[in-house]
């Protein structure tokens, strides 16, 4: 049985992750930001503590992220560094905690979150894209360090249905002009994003690492004649 630690993984993607893996029978160390949720540990990515997880781990994926769309005028030292805090120290703090454990596994999977905006250049987005550069880079290097040991991947969605993206997506008229930006007029659905995580965590992935994989139905590559 393969043990996998889900950071975040009480809501959105994260929840769909651990269904997923559960279902596949798996077992799953999951955290929340609710201290009161059962069946999860508490973690707050902007004061990480000590987290429990088993002595081998086999995968590891921080899935926490902030959503924070100002002009680049209105953006304050704070908020940079509150989402560079949450998307990629957060990560690196859980990553330090538990890399003994992923080195007692025989072919152990770190998976990261990263956005469409790291890669495309998206106006109001200064703040999380600079946040998710980091954690592209982040990821390279880890790959390049860990490896042959360590395989580490991230995933960068496009907008994508879950409580945190709930604000832009709550009419019919959000979600319409959300689908409209992407050329295959798509909405990011969790299950598919945690089914991508999924395939990074095991054997049939074996051959990647230092990816980023890009599901954001194609946003970040393609451009239709109109």
């Amino acid at each position: 049985m393969a043990e996998y630690m889900v950071i975040g993984g009480a809501s959105g993607t994260g929840a769909e992750l651990v269904r997923q893996l559960i279902e596949g029978g798996n077992n799953v160390h999951a955290t929340s930001s609710r201290r009161d949720l059962p069946g999860t540990q508490w973690f707050d990515a902007r004061s990480p503590g000590e987290l429990v997880f088993p002595e081998r781990l086999d995968g590891l994926v921080y899935c926490p992220g902030t959503i924070r769309l100002k002009p680049f005028h209105r953006l304050t030292k704070e908020e940079f560094l509150d989402d560079f805090t949450v998307n990629c120290l957060g990560a690196v703090a859980v990553i330090q905690q538990c890399l003994p454990a992923l080195k007692r596994s025989a072919s152990p999977s770190i998976v990261l979150f990263s956005t469409i905006a790291a890669a495309q250049g998206m106006a109001f987005h200064a703040s999380i894209a600079s946040a998710k550069g980091a954690v592209e880079g982040l990821v390279r290097s880890l790959a390049a360090e860990f490896a042959p040991a360590i395989r580490v991947n991230a995933i960068a969605p496009t907008l994508t249905d879950t409580p945190l993206a709930a604000a832009l997506l709550d009419t019919d008229a959000k979600r319409d002009a959300a689908r409209k930006r992407n050329p295959l007029q798509e909405v990011g659905n969790p299950a598919d994003i945690a089914a991508m995580a999924r395939f990074l965590l095991g054997a049939e992935s074996r051959m990647l690492s230092g990816q980023i994989l890009r599901p954001d139905a194609g946003l970040s590559s393609i451009r239709l004649f109109q």
